[in-house]
C-alpha cells in the first residue's frame, strides 16, 4: 500500500522543478520524537506521556498518551517501517488504558489541570499507529475491531519536510449511541420551528460527512465534532432559529458576513474552530459549502 504521492520542489535555480525523494526515518525513536514534540498541530493531540509504563503485570510502555481535542484519551504507537503486530500492541495498551481510568484522569489532573480530567470522553478512547507503511490486511482488520483506530502513514522529504496521511480511519463504539440520541433529539422537537432546526442540522451533518471518506463523528454533551483526524467543524445542538457550526477554516482568509460568518478566534465556544457559521435556511447551508470544504482541507 505504498502512497503514490509525490513531492516536488519548483524554485529550483534553471526554472524546472526537481522531486525530492520520500524516506523513512533513520530509527522508529525519530518519528516519535518528531511528533510528540508537536502533537497538537499534528494530530489534534495534546500530549501527556512518553515511554508511559503499564506496570509489572502488563509489562510494557506505551509510546505516547495524549487527549484529544474532544477530550478522547489517545494511545498512539509508532513503527519506523511496515509491522504486522502495532495494530494487536495498540490495542493491546487501550485496553489496558480501559482498566486503569483513574490513574490516566490523574495524569491529566497532573498535565492539564482538573477541568481537563473531569471531560475525559471515555466513550470514545483512540488508538492512533503511525508507521512507514501498513498492509491491506492492517486496513481490513482495525474495520472489525470496536475500536476507534486511526492508521496514518507518515514519510520524511528532505531535511525539513514531514508527511503524514491517513490510511484508513475507524471510529467504533459510538454508532449506536450516535444514532439512539438523534432519535431521542428528533421525537422531542415538539414545535414546528425546532423540527425545522432539526431538519437543517441534519442536511449540515450529512454534507459534512460526505466531505469524505474518512470523516467521522464525536459525540459531546455541547457538540457534535467531525474529523478526519483531527477537528475539522463541530456543530452545536440546534437552537430556535438557527443551527452554529465553528470550522477550522482561517477566518482571515474568508469576506465575513454579519449575521452568516463571523471570527471567534478570541471568543470562548463550545468546540473548536475559529470561524463561526450560522445556518437559518437551506440555502444558508448551500452558500456555506465552500467553507465547509475549506475547513475540511484546512487539517
Amino acid at each position: 500500500m505504498v502512497s503514490g504521492l509525490k513531492l516536488f520542489l519548483t524554485n529550483t535555480t534553471n526554472g524546472g522543478v526537481a522531486e525530492v525523494a520520500p524516506r523513512l526515518a533513520e530509527v522508529e525513536a525519530d518519528v516519535q520524537g518528531l511528533v510528540e514534540a508537536h502533537m497538537e498541530t499534528l494530530l489534534g493531540v495534546r500530549f501527556l506521556a512518553s515511554e508511559y509504563g503499564t506496570g509489572p503485570v502488563h509489562g510494557g510502555r506505551i509510546d505516547s498518551l495524549g487527549l484529544d481535542e474532544n477530550g478522547s484519551p489517545v494511545v498512539i504507537e509508532y513503527k519506523r517501517g511496515i509491522d504486522a503486530g502495532v495494530i494487536n500492541q495498540g490495542l493491546f495498551y487501550l485496553a489496558w488504558l480501559m482498566d486503569h481510568r483513574a490513574e490516566f484522569e490523574h495524569l491529566v489532573r497532573d498535565r492539564l489541570g482538573v477541568t481537563a480530567a473531569s471531560q475525559v470522553l471515555w466513550s470514545g478512547p483512540r488508538l492512533i499507529c503511525i508507521a512507514g507503511d501498513f498492509t491491506r490486511y492492517d486496513v481490513h482488520a482495525v474495520r472489525e475491531h470496536r475500536w476507534s483506530i486511526d492508521l496514518v502513514r507518515y514519510r520524511l522529504f528532505g531535511s525539513d519536510l514531514l508527511g503524514l496521511e491517513t490510511v484508513a480511519s475507524v471510529r467504533g463504539g459510538m454508532q449506536v449511541a450516535r444514532r439512539a440520541r438523534r432519535q431521542r433529539v428528533t421525537r422531542s422537537a415538539g414545535d414546528a420551528r425546532s423540527a425545522a432546526m432539526m431538519e437543517l442540522a441534519g442536511a449540515v451533518d450529512e454534507v459534512l460527512l460526505g466531505l469524505g471518506d474518512g470523516v467521522t463523528r464525536v459525540e459531546r454533551k455541547q457538540y457534535r465534532a467531525y474529523q478526519r483526524l483531527r477537528n475539522f467543524a463541530c456543530l452545536i445542538p440546534p437552537r430556535q432559529t438557527k443551527v452554529v457550526a465553528y470550522l477550522k477554516a482561517d477566518p482571515n482568509d474568508v469576506d465575513l458576513v454579519p449575521g452568516f460568518t463571523r471570527d471567534v478566534s478570541g471568543l470562548g465556544h463550545h468546540g473548536t474552530g475559529d470561524l463561526e457559521v450560522q445556518l437559518r435556511t437551506p440555502s444558508d447551508v448551500e452558500r456555506a459549502q465552500d467553507l465547509f470544504r475549506a475547513s475540511y482541507a484546512a487539517v
